[in-house]
C-alpha cells in the first residue's frame, strides 16, 4: 500500500463518526425520480391492498352501511318530529323508536294470528296451483315432474328435511337475526350523534379535503333520507291498496298477500314481480274471474308505483336509471345474498352522489368550497 492510503485512513479516523441517525439507509430512495416512482409504486400497491381488504370485509362493511341506512330513516323520523315538537335530538330519536316498537306490537297482536294462519296455508294453495299448471303444459306437450315442482316450492319456501339442513337452516336463521341486531343497534348509535362519527371520519382526511367532505356528506345523508321515506311511503300505499282491494273482492290471505307487497315494494324491480306471482296464483285458486281480478289488482299497483311513487322519489333523490339499479341488485344478490340485494339501490344512490361531487370538484371552473 503507499502513503496516500495510509494518509487517508489516518484522516477518515480522525474525523468524527456522522450519527446513524443521519446516515442513508438501505431503504432510503436518493435520487428524485427513484422516489417519485417509488410513491406511485406504493400507492397503487396500497390501493390494491384496500381493494382487496374490502373485498374481504364486504359482509361486515354492508352490516355498517345498514347501519347507515337505518339511522337515515331514524334521523328523517326525528326531523319530522322536530317540526311540530322542539325537542332535544335523542327524545326526537326515542319518539320514532317507541312508535316503530307499538306499530309491531299492534301488528303482532291484531293482524299477527291471522297473518300466521293464512302463512301456513300459502304453501298448500301454491303447490295446488302448480299442479293446475304442470296438466295444462301437459295437455299442451310440454310434461314437467310433480317432484320437480314439489323440490323447487320446497326449496323456494325455504323447506328443509334432514338433520344436516335443519342445522343449517337454524345457523342460517341466527345469522340473520344476528345481522338485523347489529343492524338495528349500529342505526339507534348513527342516529343518536351523528355528527360525532362524521367528524370523526373527515378528522382522518387531509385538511383541504375536509369541507368537500362534509358538503358531500350533507348532500348524502339529505338524499338518503328522501330515499328511505319515500319507500317507506311507497311500501304504505302499496300494502293498504292491496289489501283493500283484494279484502272487498274476498280472495284469500288477503292480510299475508298485502304485507308480503308492502315488504317487497322496498326492492325495486324485484318485488313487484315476485308479490305479483304470489298474488295471481293465489286468486286463480279461487276460480278465474278471481285470478282475472288479481292480475287487475297487481296492474293497479304497478301503475301506482311505476307513474306515482317511483317519479315522486326520483324528482326529490337521485334520478337512477331502472337498468343500473336492476344491474346492481342482480350482481349485488349474488355476491353478498339477501343484504347486497336490499342494500343495493341506496349504495348506487350514495356512489353517484359521490362520483358527481368528485367530477364537479375536479372541473376546471369549479368554485371553491364553503
Amino acid at each position: 500500500m503507499g502513503a496516500g492510503t495510509f494518509d487517508t485512513e489516518a484522516r477518515e479516523a480522525q474525523e468524527p463518526a456522522e450519527p446513524a441517525a443521519h446516515r442513508v439507509g438501505p431503504t432510503d430512495f436518493v435520487d428524485p425520480l427513484v422516489r417519485h416512482e417509488s410513491r406511485k409504486a406504493f400507492v397503487w400497491i396500497g390501493t390494491a391492498a384496500l381493494f382487496a381488504l374490502a373485498v374481504f370485509l364486504a359482509q361486515s362493511l354492508l352490516v355498517v352501511f345498514g347501519g347507515v341506512v337505518f339511522a337515515a330513516l331514524i334521523d328523517g323520523g326525528a326531523r319530522m318530529i322536530g317540526r311540530v315538537l322542539p325537542v332535544r335530538r335523542s327524545w326526537r330519536v326515542m319518539l320514532v323508536l317507541l312508535a316503530a316498537m307499538l306499530f309491531l306490537l299492534w301488528m303482532s297482536r291484531f293482524a299477527g294470528s291471522q297473518i300466521a294462519d293464512q302463512a301456513s296455508e300459502l304453501p298448500a294453495t301454491l303447490e295446488k296451483q302448480g299442479r293446475v299448471a304442470l296438466d295444462w303444459l301437459a295437455e299442451h306437450g310440454m310434461r314437467i315432474r310433480l317432484g320437480d315442482w314439489r323440490a323447487l316450492l320446497h326449496e323456494g319456501l325455504g323447506g328443509v328435511g334432514g338433520i344436516g339442513q335443519v342445522t343449517a337452516a337454524l345457523g342460517g336463521l341466527f345469522g340473520a337475526l344476528t345481522t338485523i341486531f347489529l343492524i338495528l343497534v349500529l342505526g339507534i348509535y348513527f342516529a343518536l350523534e351523528p355528527r360525532l362519527y362524521q367528524r370523526g371520519f373527515g378528522w382522518m382526511l387531509p385538511r383541504d379535503r375536509r369541507d368537500h367532505y362534509e358538503v358531500t356528506t350533507r348532500i348524502m345523508a339529505a338524499a338518503l333520507r328522501r330515499l328511505l321515506m319515500g319507500r317507506v311511503i311507497g311500501m304504505t300505499v302499496e300494502g293498504l291498496f292491496t289489501w283493500v282491494l283484494l279484502q272487498s273482492y274476498g280472495v284469500p290471505m288477503a292480510a299475508l298477500l298485502a304485507l308480503i307487497t308492502g315488504m317487497l315494494a322496498f326492492l325495486p324491480n324485484i318485488g313487484a314481480p315476485i308479490s305479483g306471482a304470489l298474488m295471481v296464483m293465489v286468486g286463480f285458486s279461487g276460480g278465474a274471474d278471481m285470478g282475472i281480478y288479481t292480475i287487475f289488482v297487481y296492474l293497479v299497483i304497478h301503475l301506482i308505483d311505476g307513474y306515482l311513487i317511483v317519479p315522486m322519489i326520483a324528482r326529490k333523490t337521485v334520478d337512477l336509471p331502472p337498468a343500473l339499479v336492476l344491474a346492481a341488485q342482480l350482481i349485488m344478490g349474488v355476491l353478498f345474498g339477501l343484504l347486497g340485494l336490499v342494500f343495493a339501490d341506496p349504495l348506487v344512490a350514495m356512489i353517484k352522489i359521490w362520483l358527481e361531487r368528485e367530477a364537479s370538484r375536479n372541473a376546471p371552473d369549479a368554485p371553491a368550497e364553503a
